[in-house]
């Protein structure tokens, strides 16, 4: 059965059309529909429910030795409040799933996961853990919010002092308020915005929402669904757990080498990814430059041969025209190859562009 995060209640009566999604039952859009909230996002502000992502505490003297064996980064160079993501993967090389690592302290590190992996990752985190460290599932305390697009940290101020928002893009501000509740602000975001992500008691959630809507009536800010969400990241470039990677998929062949330190004296699946070599598939960006929208799962094929698949794909409302990521043979993966994509039975053109899609003016 699905669960509700705290503010299920609030997107009925905003008008949320509920699907159920990674496990919980969410809003895919509202009235507005995910063009609008699409646009929200990239020209003012969205603000998006993500209360039904993980949260895991790693504690003790141990913590740091656990991440390093446990995750591809490496995490022993963080400050205090400083974020970092990471692949995690298995003996032979996939990916568990990919997260974000918050550093509050020496010993005390806060894990952010996918939804759907939250179970699979926390018995992950003790099948594998050792020495003094203890990892604690805290998921049901905290409700999450995703504050996003250029006029987010303008209604941010409006709630909190400037002291409170973290300076730079991924880094975090623990034991901090806005809008009077305790949580933590974290330059963070699933959309290629700037914007924050706010934790803080489950129980404060719908105030917490309606504060936040309240003070960005005037800059348009709107409640965003889970369409709006994909989208946005879609253009972004931004991998999703179970599209562009997988338990078989490794970060490598998924483009994430920027987070896999392969100089690190140790991590599970070092060892099956040095033998592997060379990644022989990689992640594309391809623009459809005939007519059709190209959807995940569908078959890539170049010079009259399949090359690979789509792992996601849609008409992108900023950009105005349909892109899809795909897993191709990397020999096939050069700017500019032009490609034809299996829809429905027909052929759409497409062809192989630089990612992101999307990339927002600093």
């Amino acid at each position: 059965m699905e669960l509700k995060t705290p503010l299920y209640d609030a997107h009925v009566k905003a008008g949320g059309k509920i699907v159920p999604f990674g496990g919980y039952l969410l809003p895919v859009q509202y009235g507005t529909g995910v063009i609008k909230e699409h646009m929200a996002v990239r020209t003012q502000a969205g603000l998006f429910d993500v209360s039904h992502m993980g949260e895991i505490l790693c504690e003790g003297k141990d913590a740091l030795a656990n991440l390093e064996m446990l995750l591809t980064n490496k995490f022993g160079n963080m400050v205090d409040g400083q974020a970092r993501y990471s692949p995690m993967c298995n003996e032979n090389g996939g990916t568990v799933d990919d997260l974000i690592v918050y550093k509050k302290s020496d010993d005390h590190y806060f894990i952010v996961v996918n939804a759907a992996n939250k179970d699979k990752d926390y018995q992950w985190m003790l099948a594998h853990q050792f020495g003094e460290v203890t990892f604690t599932d805290v998921s049901d305390q905290y409700a999450q919010l995703a504050l996003q697009g250029p006029k987010a940290l303008e209604i941010l101020r409006k709630l909190t002092a400037e002291d409170n928002i973290p300076k730079k893009y991924y880094h975090a501000v623990f034991d901090t308020e806005a809008a009077g509740i305790p949580c933590i602000i974290s330059k963070t975001g699933y959309t290629g915005e700037d914007g924050v992500e706010l934790y803080f008691s489950s129980e404060e959630a719908e105030t917490m929402w309606n504060a936040l809507l309240e003070a960005g009536k005037e800059e348009g800010l709107i409640p965003c669904g889970l369409g709006a969400r994909d989208t946005l990241r879609m253009e972004a470039a931004m991998p999703l757990y179970g599209h562009e990677m997988n338990d078989e998929i490794t970060p490598l062949e998924t483009g994430l080498s920027f987070a896999v330190k392969m100089t690190k004296d140790d991590f599970i699946g070092k060892a099956a990814l040095e033998e592997k070599g060379e990644p022989k598939i990689k992640r594309v960006g391809l623009k459809v430059v005939g007519r059709g929208i190209i959807r995940e799962h569908q078959e890539v094929s170049a010079d009259g041969k399949i090359i690979g698949h789509t792992t996601s794909g849609t008409h992108c409302p900023y950009l105005g025209y349909p892109i899809a990521m795909a897993l191709v043979d990397a020999a096939c993966g050069e700017l500019g190859t032009k490609v034809s994509v299996a829809v429905r039975g027909r052929m759409v053109e497409a062809e192989v562009v630089a990612l992101p899609f999307y990339k927002r003016n600093k």
